[in-house]
């Protein structure tokens, strides 16, 4: 289908010469330089396939993360976040009218995501190539023309080893009831974290799971669990239709895609205080601004009300970050792992004084599984697998963190 009618570090180095280090040669960063590619298709044969230079662009390299195609640019790739082109014998800067037949060939039929296109200036959409791969895929319209975004999704469900999470996460396949968060920035690995824990329960448990994606990224088979998965647009309108829906569909976990607004919030705690396990997503940075963003989402009057109800159905918060390897071979996950115990359900519910912070807690509490981002990111500093140079950088306190490193000299 056409679519003719929709388009007319260097801040760290004080800190590291304060606590002793002096300056390392730097890796060679992965290099940019542009990846050449073959095409199965007949030169001079016109516009290359949208599958053809789907299918080239995924073997280019075997960690691609993300498709990019934007007007004035070649086709690019990203590999452990760096922006890549392609290029190929043929193979020109895309021009509008590429994007736009690329971003035709994905939706194809999908009136829904046509008119979302049309009257929200973008739209997402799962895209499949039998044997091949899948995508969640967003199309949106910059400067009147059409640009893509591809995001690869895995085959296989990833597991526990596989992601580098923790053993103690498995605890979260024998809850009975409450909200397990997991949140980071973009492309920090919640998708994929989110559907390793949801196929453990599949795998363990006996019972009824909803999902509501936007859209469904990693599709999961029936195992122990029966196991039903619903997409925005296609399957239901919205998130918080959806989950008024499946409390009366007799699930024992409900799978959020992400949390988005108030109402899905509201929802969700309800959903939870009604007996359900609730696993859900957030863009935030850590487990405290976890806890902070949402009960900002309500309004004062609201607020105390529901972090005492938060605070009664919160199970955990996994928050995620992907930092460079020392090496330059890719990136390596660090995880900070809030678990609710009386001292942290007193956090939430009573915020500040006399109470200690959440990041306090965490920091002792080891014995129940607790981990913050700083204490783990000193852990792969002293193992060689980060520079300090990047743990810095990737810190929530890079002057706590210079200190307690203050004993290594690189």
């Amino acid at each position: 289908m056409d679519l003719p009618a929709l388009f007319k570090l260097d801040s760290f180095s004080p800190l590291l010469r304060a606590a002793g280090f002096s300056r390392k040669k730097n890796m060679a960063a992965p290099g940019t330089a542009p990846i050449s590619i073959t095409l199965d298709q007949p030169s001079g044969s016109g516009p290359v396939a949208t599958h053809t230079l789907l299918a080239a662009m995924l073997h280019a390299n075997a960690e691609v993360s993300d498709l990019i195609f934007s007007p004035g640019r070649p086709p690019q790739v990203e590999v452990y976040g760096q922006l890549i082109p392609i290029q190929a014998s043929g193979l020109k800067t895309l021009t509008a009218d590429d994007t736009r037949r690329i971003a035709s060939d994905l939706i194809g039929n999908n009136k829904q995501a046509i008119t979302m296109l049309r009257e929200q200036g973008s739209c997402d959409i799962s895209f499949g190539m039998p044997g091949l791969a899948r995508f969640r895929v967003n199309v949106f319209i910059q400067r009147g023309s059409c640009a893509v975004v591809m995001r690869v999704i895995p085959t296989a469900i990833p597991k526990f080893a596989t992601l580098g999470l923790p053993p103690q996460l498995g605890e979260i396949a024998t809850l009975r009831d409450g909200i397990v968060l997991v949140t980071g920035p973009r492309g920090s690995g919640k998708s994929s974290t989110l559907a390793a824990l949801l196929d453990s329960i599949n795998a363990q448990q006996t019972c009824h799971i909803i999902t509501v994606e936007d859209p469904i990224e990693f599709l999961h088979n029936h195992k122990r669990a029966t196991i039903h998965q619903r997409e925005l647009h296609s399957d239901t309108p919205n998130f918080a239709i959806a989950l008024r829906a499946a409390l009366r569909q007799a699930p024992k976990v409900i799978l959020v895609g992400e949390l988005r607004d108030r109402e899905t919030m509201e929802m969700v705690v309800e959903a939870a205080e009604t007996g359900h396990l609730v696993l859900s997503s957030l863009n935030t940075v850590d487990a405290s601004k976890t806890v902070e963003r949402f009960v900002s989402a309500f309004t004062f009057g609201e607020q105390h009300a529901m972090r005492s109800r938060l605070a009664r159905t919160l199970r955990y918060v996994i928050s995620q970050r992907l930092i460079p390897r020392a090496n330059g071979q890719g990136r390596v996950a660090v995880i900070e792992i809030l678990r609710v115990d009386s001292r942290i359900h007193a956090c939430v519910e009573y915020d500040g004084t006399p109470n200690p912070t959440l990041l306090e807690v965490m920091k002792e509490g080891a014995a129940q599984g607790m981990q913050h981002f700083d204490g783990e990111i000193e852990k792969l500093v002293r193992a060689g697998v980060v520079d300090p140079e990047t743990a810095l950088g990737h810190a929530t306190d890079p002057q706590t963190l210079a200190t307690a490193l203050s004993d290594l000299r690189l």
